[in-house]
Protein backbone atom coordinates (compact mmCIF):
# COMPACT_ATOMS: atom_id res chain seq x y z
CA UNK A 1 0.00 0.00 0.00
CA UNK A 2 1.32 3.44 -0.91
CA UNK A 3 1.90 5.57 2.17
CA UNK A 4 -0.18 8.74 2.33
CA UNK A 5 1.67 12.06 2.12
CA UNK A 6 2.04 13.84 5.48
CA UNK A 7 -0.99 15.84 6.60
CA UNK A 8 -1.03 19.43 7.85
CA UNK A 9 -4.15 20.77 9.52
CA UNK A 10 -4.50 24.55 9.28
CA UNK A 11 -6.90 26.10 11.77
CA UNK A 12 -8.15 29.56 10.88
CA UNK A 13 -11.27 31.60 10.45
CA UNK A 14 -13.16 34.76 11.15
CA UNK A 15 -11.70 37.20 8.62
CA UNK A 16 -9.48 37.44 5.59
CA UNK A 17 -6.73 38.60 7.94
CA UNK A 18 -6.50 35.06 9.30
CA UNK A 19 -7.30 33.26 6.08
CA UNK A 20 -4.90 34.92 3.62
CA UNK A 21 -1.69 33.87 5.43
CA UNK A 22 -3.24 30.46 6.03
CA UNK A 23 -3.86 30.16 2.29
CA UNK A 24 -0.24 31.15 1.59
CA UNK A 25 1.05 28.38 3.88
CA UNK A 26 -1.32 25.88 2.27
CA UNK A 27 0.03 26.73 -1.19
CA UNK A 28 3.62 26.13 -0.09
CA UNK A 29 2.92 22.91 1.81
CA UNK A 30 1.02 21.44 -1.13
CA UNK A 31 3.98 22.26 -3.36
CA UNK A 32 6.21 20.40 -0.89
CA UNK A 33 4.10 17.27 -1.22
CA UNK A 34 1.94 17.56 1.89
CA UNK A 35 -1.79 17.06 2.18
CA UNK A 36 -3.57 20.06 3.71
CA UNK A 37 -6.87 20.33 5.55
CA UNK A 38 -8.43 23.62 6.61
CA UNK A 39 -10.32 23.53 9.89
CA UNK A 40 -12.70 26.47 10.16
CA UNK A 41 -16.28 27.39 10.95
CA UNK A 42 -19.08 28.38 8.59
CA UNK A 43 -18.04 32.05 8.66
CA UNK A 44 -14.42 31.23 7.90
CA UNK A 45 -15.43 28.88 5.10
CA UNK A 46 -16.75 31.90 3.21
CA UNK A 47 -13.15 33.14 2.91
CA UNK A 48 -11.82 29.78 1.72
CA UNK A 49 -12.65 30.30 -1.96
CA UNK A 50 -9.08 31.29 -2.80
CA UNK A 51 -7.53 28.14 -1.31
CA UNK A 52 -6.23 25.55 -3.78
CA UNK A 53 -8.81 22.92 -4.68
CA UNK A 54 -6.59 20.24 -3.14
CA UNK A 55 -7.21 21.68 0.33
CA UNK A 56 -9.99 19.81 2.11
CA UNK A 57 -12.21 22.18 4.10
CA UNK A 58 -13.57 20.79 7.37
CA UNK A 59 -16.18 22.92 9.08
CA UNK A 60 -16.12 22.72 12.86
CA UNK A 61 -18.54 23.88 15.52
CA UNK A 62 -17.18 26.99 17.21
CA UNK A 63 -18.38 30.13 18.96
CA UNK A 64 -17.26 33.22 20.82
CA UNK A 65 -18.50 35.03 23.91
CA UNK A 66 -18.02 38.32 22.04
CA UNK A 67 -21.18 37.95 19.94
CA UNK A 68 -24.85 37.26 20.50
CA UNK A 69 -27.24 37.53 23.41
CA UNK A 70 -27.40 35.71 26.73
CA UNK A 71 -28.67 32.43 25.26
CA UNK A 72 -25.96 32.43 22.58
CA UNK A 73 -23.30 32.99 25.25
CA UNK A 74 -24.67 30.12 27.34
CA UNK A 75 -24.34 27.84 24.30
CA UNK A 76 -20.69 28.77 23.63
CA UNK A 77 -19.04 26.10 25.86
CA UNK A 78 -21.24 23.37 24.40
CA UNK A 79 -20.54 24.42 20.81
CA UNK A 80 -16.80 24.56 21.50
CA UNK A 81 -16.89 21.17 23.21
CA UNK A 82 -18.67 19.73 20.19
CA UNK A 83 -16.07 21.26 17.89
CA UNK A 84 -13.17 19.94 19.95
CA UNK A 85 -14.69 16.44 20.12
CA UNK A 86 -15.23 16.35 16.36
CA UNK A 87 -11.71 17.62 15.62
CA UNK A 88 -10.20 15.07 18.01
CA UNK A 89 -12.00 12.17 16.34
CA UNK A 90 -10.82 13.35 12.93
CA UNK A 91 -7.21 13.64 14.13
CA UNK A 92 -7.29 10.14 15.60
CA UNK A 93 -8.67 8.84 12.29
CA UNK A 94 -6.28 10.69 9.97
CA UNK A 95 -3.23 11.58 12.00
CA UNK A 96 -1.76 14.98 11.03
CA UNK A 97 1.98 15.50 11.29
CA UNK A 98 1.38 19.09 12.45
CA UNK A 99 -1.37 21.59 13.26
CA UNK A 100 -0.96 25.34 12.72
CA UNK A 101 -3.44 27.84 14.13
CA UNK A 102 -3.79 31.33 12.68
CA UNK A 103 -5.92 32.85 15.40
CA UNK A 104 -9.59 33.57 15.77
CA UNK A 105 -12.03 31.47 17.79
CA UNK A 106 -12.56 28.98 14.91
CA UNK A 107 -8.98 27.78 15.51
CA UNK A 108 -9.81 26.64 19.07
CA UNK A 109 -11.19 23.15 18.22
CA UNK A 110 -8.24 22.01 16.10
CA UNK A 111 -5.60 23.42 18.47
CA UNK A 112 -7.35 21.85 21.46
CA UNK A 113 -7.55 18.53 19.62
CA UNK A 114 -3.85 18.80 18.79
CA UNK A 115 -3.11 19.23 22.49
CA UNK A 116 -5.27 16.24 23.37
CA UNK A 117 -3.64 14.01 20.75
CA UNK A 118 -0.09 15.31 21.40
CA UNK A 119 0.20 16.42 17.78
CA UNK A 120 3.05 18.86 16.90
CA UNK A 121 1.57 22.34 16.80
CA UNK A 122 2.37 25.98 16.17
CA UNK A 123 0.47 29.22 15.94
CA UNK A 124 0.97 32.21 13.69
CA UNK A 125 0.08 35.68 14.92
CA UNK A 126 -0.35 38.18 12.10
CA UNK A 127 -0.68 41.35 14.18
CA UNK A 128 1.68 43.34 16.37
CA UNK A 129 -0.50 42.50 19.38
CA UNK A 130 -1.15 38.89 20.35
CA UNK A 131 -4.81 37.97 19.86
CA UNK A 132 -6.86 36.39 22.63
CA UNK A 133 -6.93 32.87 21.24
CA UNK A 134 -3.24 32.89 20.32
CA UNK A 135 -2.39 34.29 23.75
CA UNK A 136 -4.23 31.36 25.32
CA UNK A 137 -2.27 28.81 23.27
CA UNK A 138 1.09 30.64 23.14
CA UNK A 139 2.77 28.49 25.79
CA UNK A 140 1.12 25.25 24.64
CA UNK A 141 2.69 25.08 21.20
CA UNK A 142 6.19 24.30 20.01
CA UNK A 143 6.55 27.60 18.13
CA UNK A 144 4.84 30.98 18.10
CA UNK A 145 5.45 32.41 14.63
CA UNK A 146 5.10 36.19 14.52
CA UNK A 147 4.10 38.16 11.45
CA UNK A 148 4.67 41.65 12.88
CA UNK A 149 7.66 42.32 15.12
CA UNK A 150 7.83 43.00 17.98
CA UNK A 151 4.67 41.16 18.97
CA UNK A 152 3.25 42.00 22.39
CA UNK A 153 2.57 40.91 25.03
CA UNK A 154 4.77 37.81 24.89
CA UNK A 155 3.81 35.30 27.61
CA UNK A 156 6.65 33.82 29.63
CA UNK A 157 7.50 30.38 28.28
CA UNK A 158 6.43 31.10 24.70
CA UNK A 159 8.94 30.43 21.88
CA UNK A 160 8.50 33.36 19.47
CA UNK A 161 10.05 33.41 16.00
CA UNK A 162 9.78 36.35 13.59
CA UNK A 163 8.77 34.86 10.24
CA UNK A 164 6.73 37.71 8.73
CA UNK A 165 3.24 37.48 7.30
CA UNK A 166 2.89 34.94 4.46
CA UNK A 167 1.40 36.39 1.30
CA UNK A 168 -0.52 34.52 -1.37
CA UNK A 169 1.08 33.36 -4.62
CA UNK A 170 -0.79 36.11 -6.49
CA UNK A 171 1.04 38.70 -4.36
CA UNK A 172 4.41 36.98 -4.76
CA UNK A 173 3.99 37.18 -8.52
CA UNK A 174 4.05 40.98 -8.12
CA UNK A 175 6.81 41.11 -5.50
CA UNK A 176 9.14 44.04 -6.14
CA UNK A 177 7.27 45.03 -9.31
CA UNK A 178 8.77 48.13 -10.88
CA UNK A 179 7.27 51.33 -9.50
CA UNK A 180 6.30 54.20 -11.78
CA UNK A 181 6.46 57.34 -9.62
CA UNK A 182 3.64 59.90 -9.89
CA UNK A 183 3.89 62.46 -12.67
CA UNK A 184 2.13 64.32 -15.45
CA UNK A 185 0.42 61.19 -16.77
CA UNK A 186 -2.32 58.75 -15.63
CA UNK A 187 -1.92 57.78 -11.97
CA UNK A 188 -3.71 55.06 -10.03
CA UNK A 189 -4.87 55.34 -6.42
CA UNK A 190 -6.06 52.16 -4.72
CA UNK A 191 -8.38 52.38 -1.70
CA UNK A 192 -8.82 49.18 0.32
CA UNK A 193 -10.66 48.97 3.61
CA UNK A 194 -10.33 45.37 4.69
CA UNK A 195 -13.28 43.21 5.70
CA UNK A 196 -14.65 45.69 8.23
CA UNK A 197 -14.62 49.34 9.18
CA UNK A 198 -14.22 50.85 5.69
CA UNK A 199 -16.94 53.45 6.11
CA UNK A 200 -14.50 56.15 7.24
CA UNK A 201 -12.54 55.70 4.01
CA UNK A 202 -15.71 55.99 1.96
CA UNK A 203 -16.68 59.10 3.90
CA UNK A 204 -13.38 60.95 3.38
CA UNK A 205 -11.38 59.57 0.45
CA UNK A 206 -13.67 60.67 -2.42
CA UNK A 207 -13.90 64.23 -1.07
CA UNK A 208 -10.13 64.32 -0.50
CA UNK A 209 -9.47 63.27 -4.10
CA UNK A 210 -11.90 65.93 -5.32
CA UNK A 211 -9.94 68.46 -3.22
CA UNK A 212 -6.58 67.60 -4.82
CA UNK A 213 -4.89 70.35 -6.85
CA UNK A 214 -6.17 70.24 -10.42
CA UNK A 215 -2.78 69.33 -11.92
CA UNK A 216 -2.89 66.11 -9.83
CA UNK A 217 -6.61 65.34 -9.80
CA UNK A 218 -7.04 65.34 -13.57
CA UNK A 219 -4.56 62.46 -13.88
CA UNK A 220 -5.98 60.29 -11.07
CA UNK A 221 -7.97 57.09 -11.55
CA UNK A 222 -9.34 55.42 -8.43
CA UNK A 223 -10.02 51.80 -7.51
CA UNK A 224 -12.14 52.03 -4.36
CA UNK A 225 -13.21 49.03 -2.29
CA UNK A 226 -16.39 50.10 -0.49
CA UNK A 227 -18.98 48.27 1.55
CA UNK A 228 -22.21 47.40 -0.25
CA UNK A 229 -24.13 50.01 1.74
CA UNK A 230 -21.63 52.75 0.79
CA UNK A 231 -20.82 51.79 -2.79
CA UNK A 232 -23.61 53.55 -4.65
CA UNK A 233 -23.05 56.85 -2.86
CA UNK A 234 -19.27 56.65 -3.34
CA UNK A 235 -19.59 55.87 -7.05
CA UNK A 236 -22.07 58.73 -7.52
CA UNK A 237 -19.72 61.20 -5.82
CA UNK A 238 -16.84 60.27 -8.08
CA UNK A 239 -19.07 60.53 -11.16
CA UNK A 240 -20.49 63.90 -10.09
CA UNK A 241 -16.96 65.29 -9.69
CA UNK A 242 -15.62 63.93 -12.95
CA UNK A 243 -13.22 61.50 -11.26
CA UNK A 244 -12.54 58.22 -13.05
CA UNK A 245 -13.28 55.49 -10.52
CA UNK A 246 -14.16 51.83 -10.17
CA UNK A 247 -16.07 51.10 -6.96
CA UNK A 248 -16.59 47.50 -5.83
CA UNK A 249 -17.24 45.74 -2.50
CA UNK A 250 -14.38 43.36 -3.24
CA UNK A 251 -11.53 43.28 -5.76
CA UNK A 252 -10.42 39.78 -6.67
CA UNK A 253 -7.23 41.18 -8.21
CA UNK A 254 -5.91 43.34 -5.37
CA UNK A 255 -2.26 42.27 -5.99
CA UNK A 256 -2.43 43.61 -9.55
CA UNK A 257 -4.05 46.83 -8.41
CA UNK A 258 -1.40 47.36 -5.74
CA UNK A 259 1.32 46.82 -8.34
CA UNK A 260 -0.26 49.35 -10.70
CA UNK A 261 -0.87 51.98 -8.01
CA UNK A 262 1.14 55.12 -7.43
CA UNK A 263 -0.42 55.31 -3.96
CA UNK A 264 -2.37 52.91 -1.74
CA UNK A 265 -4.79 54.20 0.91
CA UNK A 266 -5.65 51.43 3.32
CA UNK A 267 -6.58 50.20 6.73
CA UNK A 268 -3.53 48.60 8.35
CA UNK A 269 -4.67 45.02 8.70
CA UNK A 270 -1.70 42.68 8.83
CA UNK A 271 -2.35 41.13 5.42
CA UNK A 272 -2.79 44.51 3.73
CA UNK A 273 0.46 45.78 5.26
CA UNK A 274 2.26 42.61 4.15
CA UNK A 275 0.92 42.87 0.58
CA UNK A 276 1.89 46.55 0.31
CA UNK A 277 5.37 45.77 1.65
CA UNK A 278 6.06 42.79 -0.60
CA UNK A 279 4.98 44.64 -3.74
CA UNK A 280 6.62 47.85 -2.51
CA UNK A 281 4.24 50.83 -2.72
CA UNK A 282 3.82 54.16 -0.90
CA UNK A 283 0.80 54.12 1.36
CA UNK A 284 -1.38 56.18 3.62
CA UNK A 285 -2.52 53.95 6.47
CA UNK A 286 -5.62 54.69 8.55
CA UNK A 287 -5.84 52.09 11.34
CA UNK A 288 -9.26 50.73 12.24
CA UNK A 289 -9.75 52.37 15.66
CA UNK A 290 -11.88 49.58 17.11
CA UNK A 291 -9.40 46.78 16.38
CA UNK A 292 -8.69 44.80 19.52
CA UNK A 293 -5.87 46.39 21.55
CA UNK A 294 -5.36 48.87 18.69
CA UNK A 295 -3.35 46.23 16.85
CA UNK A 296 -3.71 47.96 13.47
CA UNK A 297 -1.62 50.88 14.73
CA UNK A 298 1.03 48.37 15.82
CA UNK A 299 0.85 46.74 12.38
CA UNK A 300 1.54 50.07 10.65
CA UNK A 301 4.52 51.00 12.76
CA UNK A 302 7.18 49.23 10.69
CA UNK A 303 6.21 50.93 7.42
CA UNK A 304 5.75 54.31 9.10
CA UNK A 305 9.09 54.18 10.94
CA UNK A 306 10.83 53.17 7.68
CA UNK A 307 9.41 56.22 5.90
CA UNK A 308 7.32 54.03 3.60
CA UNK A 309 3.89 55.06 4.86
CA UNK A 310 2.01 57.99 6.33
CA UNK A 311 -0.13 57.20 9.38
CA UNK A 312 -3.37 59.09 9.95
CA UNK A 313 -5.31 58.08 13.08
CA UNK A 314 -9.02 58.06 12.32
CA UNK A 315 -9.54 60.61 15.11
CA UNK A 316 -7.46 63.05 13.03
CA UNK A 317 -8.90 62.09 9.65
CA UNK A 318 -10.52 64.87 7.63
CA UNK A 319 -10.91 65.68 3.96
CA UNK A 320 -8.23 68.37 4.10
CA UNK A 321 -5.73 66.34 6.11
CA UNK A 322 -6.06 63.42 3.69
CA UNK A 323 -5.89 65.67 0.62
CA UNK A 324 -2.72 67.32 1.97
CA UNK A 325 -1.03 63.96 2.61
CA UNK A 326 -2.05 62.62 -0.80
CA UNK A 327 -0.61 65.75 -2.41
CA UNK A 328 2.63 65.29 -0.46
CA UNK A 329 3.05 61.90 -2.15
CA UNK A 330 1.59 62.48 -5.61
CA UNK A 331 3.34 65.84 -6.11
CA UNK A 332 6.76 64.49 -5.12
CA UNK A 333 7.98 61.78 -7.53
CA UNK A 334 11.39 61.38 -5.87
CA UNK A 335 9.84 61.13 -2.42
CA UNK A 336 7.24 58.63 -3.63
CA UNK A 337 9.99 56.50 -5.14
CA UNK A 338 11.86 56.54 -1.82
CA UNK A 339 8.68 55.44 -0.04
CA UNK A 340 8.26 52.56 -2.48
CA UNK A 341 11.86 51.45 -1.93
CA UNK A 342 11.44 51.73 1.85
CA UNK A 343 8.24 49.65 1.71
CA UNK A 344 10.03 46.95 -0.23
CA UNK A 345 12.71 46.91 2.45
CA UNK A 346 10.06 46.00 5.03
CA UNK A 347 8.61 43.14 2.98
CA UNK A 348 9.18 39.47 3.76
CA UNK A 349 8.30 37.63 0.55
CA UNK A 350 9.95 34.52 1.98
CA UNK A 351 7.57 34.39 4.98
CA UNK A 352 5.47 31.48 3.71
CA UNK A 353 8.58 29.41 2.99
CA UNK A 354 10.02 30.26 6.42
CA UNK A 355 6.78 29.23 8.10
CA UNK A 356 6.70 26.01 6.07
CA UNK A 357 10.27 25.25 7.23
CA UNK A 358 9.11 25.78 10.82
CA UNK A 359 6.18 23.39 10.32
CA UNK A 360 8.43 20.68 8.90
CA UNK A 361 10.90 21.21 11.74
CA UNK A 362 8.35 20.72 14.53
CA UNK A 363 6.88 17.74 12.70
CA UNK A 364 10.29 16.08 12.39
CA UNK A 365 11.55 16.86 15.89
CA UNK A 366 8.45 16.58 18.06
CA UNK A 367 8.91 14.41 21.16
CA UNK A 368 5.35 14.55 22.43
Amino acid sequence: MTEKPPLLVIAAGGTGGHMFPAQALAEVMLARGWRVKLSTDARGARYAGGFPEAVQVEEVSSATFARGGAMAKLAVPFRLLGGVSGATVRMLTDRPKAVVGFGGYPSIPALSAALATRTPRAIHEQNGVLGRVNKRFATRVQRLACGTWPTTPMPEGAVPVHVGNPVRAAVLERAGAGYIPPGDYPMSVLVIGGSQGAQALSDHVPAAIAALPDHIRRHVTVSHQARDEDGEQVAAFYADHGIRAEVQPFFADVPRRIAEAQLVISRSGASSVADISVVGRPSILIPFPHAMDDHQTANARGLVDAGAAILIPESQLSTQVLADQMTAVLDNPAGAMQMAIAALGQGKPEAAQTLADLVEDIAANHKG
